[in-house]
């Protein structure tokens, strides 16, 4: 697995790097955006930790660039900052999560693995199936999703939600189930995590926030897709 890590404070990026190779990854170490710019040109990247504050091009503007070019690995934001806008501009631009400096590298590594095998799980157990509600078509074995045949460029995590509300599709998903049955983690109250990912999915699928055609909004209660 290779992967890409961008921080301009040398002891973090070492430190980062000095854990990823202990779990036998592929590790390509970028001190600036530029030099990480060069790295996402000339290898196949499997999964990003980017600093937000970096000189030049920021971490943000670096999420942006990779989505654009319709790169759907997993994308880790490290940042120092713990205001909720920053984490929710992150998520909007199309990061998968993010750690907040002072972070213990044990964590990183979990991070890391949990999205790992969310972006492989391309030959899981599930049973091969294609779900179709009213032109959108899930393809659960082959891990992709089309709108009227077109696919559907969407990150790991936006296509696990998808899949989840499909396969749960008439019923009303809460935003704790969504999160703890996509994220495998614990719900906070005031998490604004799923709300910014159903936006960018429905940004994907064209889907008017207003009067959605797919997911819904229930308000007060959760998500769903009708049968």
């Amino acid at each position: 697995m290779n992967i890409l890590v961008l921080d301009d404070e040398i002891e973090i990026a070492d430190l980062v790097e000095l854990y990823l190779r202990n779990e036998e990854y592929n590790v390509y170490k970028c001190y600036t955006s530029e030099k990480a710019l060069d790295v996402l040109k000339t290898k196949e990247i499997d999964l990003a930790i980017l600093d937000v504050m970096v000189d030049g091009i920021d971490g943000f503007e670096l999420v942006k660039i990779i989505r654009s070019q319709n790169k759907t690995f997993p994308i880790i934001m490290l940042t120092a900052k713990i205001q909720d806008q920053d984490k929710i501009r992150g998520l909007s631009l199309g990061a998968d999560d993010y750690i907040t400096k002072p972070f213990s590298p044990l964590e990183l590594i979990a991070r890391v693995k949990a999205s790992l095998r969310r972006y492989t799980k391309y030959t899981s157990n599930h049973k091969d199936e294609e779900i179709y509600i009213d032109g959108l078509s899930i393809d659960e074995n082959a891990h992709k999703c089309f709108l009227y045949e077109k696919e559907i460029q969407l990150t790991p995590i936006e296509f696990d939600i998808v899949l989840y509300l499909a396969v749960n599709r008439g019923r009303v998903i809460s935003s704790e189930e969504l999160f703890e049955q996509v994220w495998k983690d614990k719900y906070l109250d005031n998490n604004n995590t799923v709300m910014v990912h159903i936006r960018r999915i429905r940004e994907k699928l064209n889907d008017d926030s207003k009067q959605p055609k797919f997911i819904k909004t229930v308000w007060g209660v959760g998500y769903k897709i009708d049968e």
